[in-house]
């Protein structure tokens, strides 16, 4: 076993089980401090997550369709059943956070948090009566020892009914962003590329900002936090995830070599996140819909990329990557 895949089964293995010391409100909507940099989330419910109300779940696949890309830039997250009195309420240090908990018509425990949009009792999280399920994330490390940058993505949604952002009204967008730091030099903009594939193959829309680590500079990665707008509709494409890559046409050549593979059916994707799921004390974590359309979903990724690479040229569009001595891509993909 990798030592880095030891790491993330202990991490796991510490969020099912670490008794919870304290707990504070996060500006994040759906998220929770728990005390040993421990995030919960339970997202609500909204217009494109139909189904029951267990949208919090849809957290924990990321990290799962992160690995088995080979990407490895999700925190380590679990589900897990939370006891909303012993484990939030009465632990609590956050005064703004004690004072929105209340006892529902049902006389079940409620709470909804202070945040900028959702917080109120019209959306307020219940247990039944106090126990409540959420996706418990590591943020490793911590942010006393290393700082993180929070930057703007640069294909954001304009969030506007009537105003449309730069990238969909102009195709040459990409060739702007290319000359912009940090853009224009590093790994930066293949970074982006790999998170549009991440992003479009769980339908998250919502990637607005990302995050690095600051002291790196640009010699760094992009981890991919706040995936909890991922697997909502499973029967819709949202094709304009996929813009960034289709204006920009470049890749990673292990990206390439990795998708290409998981669309055989020896390595299907959706076989290897159904079995990888089965190891949450919460499963099962995703329909069967779901999972077929993350195979259909990546065989757009592919049919993009081809043609790119048939209006381009395939040096233009795949950039090699595998200099490195021991890269392992192209191999069996890891769960």
């Amino acid at each position: 076993m990798r030592v880095r895949h030891f790491i993330v089964v202990s991490c796991c293995f510490v969020l099912f089980t670490v008794p919870l010391l304290s707990s504070s409100v996060s500006q994040n909507e759906p998220s929770m401090s728990l005390g040993h940099n421990i995030i919960i989330q339970q997202a609500r419910p909204g217009p494109d997550r139909p189904g029951p109300p267990d949208f919090h779940l849809h957290i924990w696949p990321g990290v799962k369709s992160s690995r088995i890309l080979d990407f490895r830039r999700v925190p380590p997250v679990a589900g897990r059943v939370v006891n909303m009195t012993k484990e939030i309420r009465d632990v609590t240090r956050d005064k703004k956070l004690w004072r929105t908990f209340f006892i529902s018509p049902a006389n079940n425990i409620c709470f909804y948090g202070e945040c900028s949009y959702y917080c109120s009792t019209e959306h307020a999280l219940c247990g039944k009566p106090d126990q409540i399920e959420g996706s418990l994330a590591a943020f490793l490390p911590d942010l006393a020892l290393a700082k993180r940058r929070t930057w703007r993505n640069p294909w954001r949604r304009s969030y506007h009914k009537r105003k449309k952002a730069e990238w969909e009204v102009d195709p040459d967008y990409c060739e702007e962003v290319k000359q912009s730091p940090p853009y224009d030099s590093g790994t930066r903009l293949l970074d982006i590329m790999d998170m549009t594939i991440f992003d479009f193959l769980m339908g998250n829309m919502d990637r607005h900002h990302y995050e690095t680590f600051e002291k790196f500079g640009n010699e760094t990665f992009i981890i991919h936090l706040d995936n909890g707008r991922g697997f909502g509709k499973h029967s819709h494409d949202e094709l304009s995830i996929l813009v960034p890559l289709s204006q920009c046409c470049r890749v990673k050549k292990s990206t390439h070599l990795r998708i290409q593979l998981l669309a055989k059916e020896e390595y299907k994707l959706s076989a290897l996140m159904e079995e990888s799921l089965q190891t949450d004390t919460l499963s099962p974590i995703l329909i069967r819909p779901h999972l077929e359309a993350m195979d259909r979903r990546l065989r757009l990724v592919l049919q993009v990329l081809a043609d790119c690479i048939e209006k381009e040229g395939y040096s233009n569009v795949v950039e090699d990557d595998l200099v490195t001595e021991g890269t392992n891509t192209g191999t069996v993909p890891q769960r």
